[in-house]
């Protein structure tokens, strides 16, 4: 009787196109940072990593060490494939300040990217935009860092800001709501 193929000790196992040892510095930064789900993407590469979660009924997580998270799944697909499940999550667990629900005239922009929301360019400085400014199309109107790269988002059309949905130096999610801007009619 055959078992399972095992890997001698100390063997490398590759994946095409996978830094595997990138890959692994992924998977300790989510741990180390409490993230969940991250998505990566560079050429024909798309990675997504997204932590196992037990079904609710299922007490084996309460069960775990203190400070011992959950083993993260990998999925590594080619981008012109689909990915199963690549939408963002359609139920969030409610949080006490969840902002309300956009408004029917209300623009909603989202955040791009996994990472840590900033308001400003730096602690000193004001914030790029307030509530009741006025945006153009392609201004920046936060920074998101992740992974030590801070990634400017632009406004994607000209409006006035009617809310700022996250704080400063706050973790945000991919497509998490950013701000809501009332359109004025140009978009980039």
């Amino acid at each position: 009787m055959k078992g399972p193929k095992k890997h001698p000790p100390g063997s490398d196992i590759s994946v095409p196109g996978v830094d595997l040892g990138q890959l692994e510095r992924l998977l300790a930064f989510m741990t180390d940072h409490g993230l969940e789900e991250f998505e990566y993407a560079h050429g024909d590469l798309r990675i997504r990593l997204k932590k196992a979660v037990a079904p609710p009924s299922a007490p084996a997580v309460l069960a775990l060490p203190v400070g011992q998270p959950a083993a993260p799944q990998v999925i590594v697909a080619p981008t012109a494939q689909a990915v199963p499940g690549a939408a963002p999550p359609a139920t969030q667990a409610p949080a006490a300040s969840a902002p309300a629900a956009p408004v029917a005239d209300e623009h909603i922009i989202k955040s791009p990217i996994v990472g840590t929301f900033y308001a400003a360019a730096n602690p000193e400085a004001a914030p790029f935009v307030r509530v009741g400014d006025l945006v153009e199309a392609g201004q920046t109107v936060c920074i998101i860092e992740a992974m030590k790269l801070m990634n400017e988002i632009e406004a994607d059309i000209a409006g006035e800001v009617a809310r700022v949905l996250v704080e400063n130096g706050q973790p945000v999610e991919y497509g998490e709501p950013l701000f809501a801007l009332r359109a004025t009619g140009k978009k980039k």
